[in-house]
């Protein structure tokens, strides 16, 4: 039958998956950076996608498709809320970054010149700060200073905020939990914005590589000549390669 359902321009999507919040029936995902209808029984029709996308990627269409199925988005919905709960078992990984190792804190040298604060203040300039998330629009990128980082860095280097953070768009991800190619979002951003500087913060682990292969491929996509740097923080919090 015909009935109204939403359609999604991939060409306009940027992949910020704020539309997959906004869907309280769980009927869309994002696939290879892109958001998608999962099934059309999962849609209602309703829209309210579609104020949450940044780009106007969404519409209401009216087309043949398959009647809204409450009962299976409740169930989907539940199986979904199963899979993500703690007590779900981990996926088994063999990455050689995931060894399970003991860190020595006694007498660690400093690795990198600090400030002394009494108190310690946040230099995130921006919300959302998660790389799939962040619209390629949005204004603070204008004439900014990036911060490319790995997301484990902030756990292993103490002084993030002050040494790397400040003064810099802040953009975190994971290239191996995320299961997503950065390349296409970067290039967006740098083919919009006049960027200043990138800096890309990674782990000394293989995996981490790929977060600075996505920087380096979007610079050659762009076309653009943008000053960039490499910093390396091993798991013990140091600076080991720039």
């Amino acid at each position: 039958m015909k009935r109204k359902i939403v359609h999604i321009d991939e060409a306009k999507c940027n992949g910020c998956g704020l539309c997959v919040n906004a869907c309280h029936e769980g009927a869309l995902q994002l696939v290879d950076g892109k958001a998608k209808l999962v099934s059309d029984i999962y849609c209602d029709g309703l829209g309210d996608c579609l104020p949450a996308c940044p780009t106007g990627a969404i519409t209401i269409e009216e087309r043949e498709a398959a009647l809204f199925d409450e009962a299976a988005v409740k169930k989907r919905m539940a199986e979904t809320e199963e899979k993500e709960s703690p007590a779900a078992s981990p996926l088994p990984c063999g990455c050689p970054g995931s060894q399970a190792r003991s860190l020595a804190r006694e007498n660690a040298p400093a690795s990198y010149p600090r400030q002394v604060n009494t108190r310690s203040e946040s230099e995130l300039r921006q919300w959302p700060c998660q790389l799939k998330l962040v619209p390629v629009n949005a204004p603070y990128f204008d004439n900014a200073h990036l911060l490319v980082a790995a997301d484990c860095t902030a756990y292993a280097y103490a002084n993030i905020h002050q040494d790397f953070m400040r003064n810099r768009i802040t953009l975190i991800g994971c290239p191996k939990l995320d299961m997503v190619d950065y390349t296409e979002k970067l290039t967006a951003i740098l083919e919009n914005h006049e960027i200043k500087s990138i800096t890309v913060l990674r782990m000394e682990v293989p995996c981490c590589a790929g977060i600075a292969h996505a920087v380096r491929n979007a610079l050659q996509k762009s076309g653009k000549i943008i000053p960039w740097q490499v910093v390396t923080i091993s798991p013990g919090g140091n600076i080991v390669e720039e």
